[in-house]
């Protein structure tokens, strides 16, 4: 059951990695788009691509956040007491980039446009960021089972840094890599898929970089993640980088549905990757699943409370994305 409990929480992490990373990415092109008149073109085609669906993308982290605190208490609150500032440095990125991107399109002086629009920039930057930060926390062991670890040098580490920058070069490549495509369809425009397709193969080409130098800073500062990886979790990383070539090569042939799911495959494998790599641990090597689960009746509650989700809401979800892919919803955001 415990098992069961890990396999739906890291379900979720995949999700928000693949939707929210996206969402976050969108953010980033469109703090790099440039000024007013230059950035007009890509800045509306990222409002109409992430409009309808940008809040849908979030609901996975309170997802996330439940099924943690319920399935795992003690990990949840060791995470909180330790990882407060990054935690609550996405919070604030996240609200200032809602709040940014809802309010830009609302106000009608462009001194306020473009500062409501540096929020939503700036935090789709800082909150991947964090989280990549968080996760380097929790996959190095240096947050403590009992909570109250170092709030500064649990996060700002090799380790954590290169989760940080990871994720914001992933978050960017696959936004570009979706931006491309929905550059095509419903309303084609060569000039902007161009626009994107050179942007997702430079971010693509930048996290591989970033992956391969995340070798060395693994072996130096996480050996035993970086053991598990390269054994345990081998496969998938090999998967994610197959994938992820592939997914390059499509946007040279100009191939622009097929990208987003060969994209979407190689974030999801990786992000598997770590969980393969992690397992049976939560935390480091001193906090394991069975450790920190909570009371049987409880992991059964939670199972349930699951799978009547994914019943109720799963084709809610589907039926969005569809309807958005066909461009049959109007954004009120």
């Amino acid at each position: 059951m415990t098992d069961a409990i890990g396999v739906i929480l890291f379900t979720g992490v995949i999700a928000y990695a693949v939707f929210g990373g996206a969402d976050f990415g969108a953010g980033f092109w469109d703090l790099t788009a440039g000024g007013a008149v230059r950035g007009s073109a890509p800045r509306s085609l990222i409002d109409r691509s992430i409009g309808p669906v940008w809040e849908a993308n979030h609901t996975w982290l309170i997802y996330c956040l439940v099924v943690l605190w319920t399935g795992f208490p003690p990990a949840f609150a060791a995470i909180t007491t330790t990882l407060y500032i990054p935690l609550g440095l996405a919070a604030f990125g996240i609200v200032l980039r809602g709040s940014g991107f809802a309010f830009r399109k609302v106000t009608l002086r462009t001194a306020q446009q473009r500062l409501t629009g540096v929020l939503f920039a700036a935090s789709s930057v800082l909150t991947p960021f964090c989280f990549g930060g968080i996760a380097g926390a929790v996959a190095s062991g240096r947050v403590p089972s009992a909570g109250g670890g170092a709030p500064l040098s649990s996060w700002l580490n090799p380790t954590g840094v290169l989760g940080g920058v990871l994720a914001v070069v992933v978050c960017a490549y696959l936004a570009a890599v979706f931006l491309s495509s929905a550059a095509t369809h419903p309303y084609p425009d060569e000039a902007l898929h161009r626009y994107f397709r050179r942007r997702a193969l430079a971010a693509g080409i930048a996290a591989g970089i970033v992956c391969l130098v995340g070798v060395f800073v693994l072996h130096a500062d996480a050996p035993r993640l970086f053991h598990q990886l390269s054994t345990r979790g081998l496969a998938l990383l090999i998967v994610s980088a197959a994938a992820g070539l592939a997914a390059l090569a499509t946007l040279r042939a100009r191939r622009p549905r097929l990208p987003r799911s060969i994209a979407s495959l190689a974030v999801a494998t990786v992000i598997a990757g770590w969980g393969v790599a992690q397992y049976p641990y939560l935390l480091g090597t001193h906090l394991s699943l069975t450790q920190a689960a909570a009371p049987e009746p409880t992991l059964w509650a939670l199972v349930a409370v699951a799978c009547t989700a994914a019943v109720l809401i799963a084709p809610s979800l589907a039926a969005l994305y569809v309807l958005h892919d066909r461009d049959r919803l109007t954004s009120s955001a």
